[in-house]
């Protein structure tokens, strides 16, 4: 009931999203480059995190503001294998199961769309990238207000903050941060950030005229991995534009020309893989309006791809 639109008529030049969308249980069934989504109905990483609780429910929420854009390229699919959830409170079960189902899909030649969920999907979305690419190096590129890379506190477990350490403890890590806020991380994650070896790109620097420079260290980034995975925090937007958040940024940033400039050339690029979308909280929302922002970014994937 989730996938319906405004119905044109059968004629491929009139279609809409819902009806590309193929409901699927089958991994076999997938083809190259068909989009492949799951949705992250998961927040125990932000509760785990002392954020606002509610991400769990964004997963359905996104996809009903995706049916409706037109279809731009011929051969667009969208495969859709339904939602992980976490019982218990087990996130790390969960994350274990997304990583499982992300792998099967990105073997079979897919492109995953994971729509979250808490932005403890990040760390479970490159698990699955590297069941798939194990012997690839694999950029992640980073939009946020936060680092994410808190260290896991032993009492509590991972959450929503600390993907970047983990997947840094774990071996190499290569990432590119676009968004940081000053206000946002201590003094201490952003020396964790330079420990690391995480690039980073500060809101204030997101400006129009700063593009040129904005571009280059983009695609030096670009050109040193084989394959991309992006992943996109609402809260670093502004929350004028993006008030349903587990943490609203009020000084955040706006989808204006600059950033859609920087977005539009991540997508551009063939390494590309894997997007997912996090931090979406229905429950603060307004107007949909945080939802139909998410799921517009998306939009922008399947228009060039």
């Amino acid at each position: 009931m989730i996938w319906q639109g405004r119905f044109d008529g059968e004629d491929p030049l009139h279609h809409r999203i819902f009806q590309r969308v193929q409901l699927d249980t089958d991994y076999a069934s997938i083809k190259p480059k068909d989009f492949v989504l799951h949705g992250f109905a998961v927040d125990e990483g932000v509760r785990r995190n002392k954020g606002r609780v509610g991400a769990k429910d964004a997963p359905d929420i996104i996809r009903q503001n995706m049916t409706n854009f037109p279809v731009i390229q011929p051969e667009f699919v969208l495969r859709d294998f339904g939602n992980v959830y976490c019982e218990d409170q087990n996130l790390e079960k969960a994350q274990a199961e997304l990583a499982q189902k992300v792998g099967q899909a990105l073997m079979s030649g897919g492109k995953s769309v994971v729509l979250g969920g808490g932005h403890e999907v990040m760390y479970a979305h490159y698990q699955g990238l590297k069941n798939a690419f194990p012997d690839r190096r694999i950029g992640i590129i980073n939009i946020d207000a936060h680092f994410d890379n808190r260290e896991p506190d032993p009492a509590v477990g991972p959450s929503s903050g600390t993907g970047f350490c983990q997947i840094a403890q774990e071996g190499e890590l290569n990432s590119l941060h676009m968004g940081i806020q000053k206000n946002s991380n201590t003094l201490k994650l952003f020396d964790t950030a330079h420990q690391f070896g995480m690039q980073y790109i500060l809101a204030d620097e997101l400006y129009f005229e700063n593009l040129p420079k904005l571009y280059e260290q983009l695609d030096a980034f670009m050109s040193a991995v084989d394959i991309l995975y992006l992943t996109v925090c609402m809260d670093t937007f502004n929350a004028a534009i993006a008030p349903g958040v587990s943490a609203a940024s009020h000084n955040g940033i706006f989808a204006d020309a600059a950033f859609m400039h920087l977005y539009r050339r991540i997508l551009d690029s063939v390494k590309l893989r894997a997007l997912d979308v996090a931090e979406v909280n229905p429950g603060y929302d307004q107007d949909n309006r945080t939802a139909r922002l998410a799921a517009s970014l998306f939009n922008e994937w399947f228009q060039v791809s």
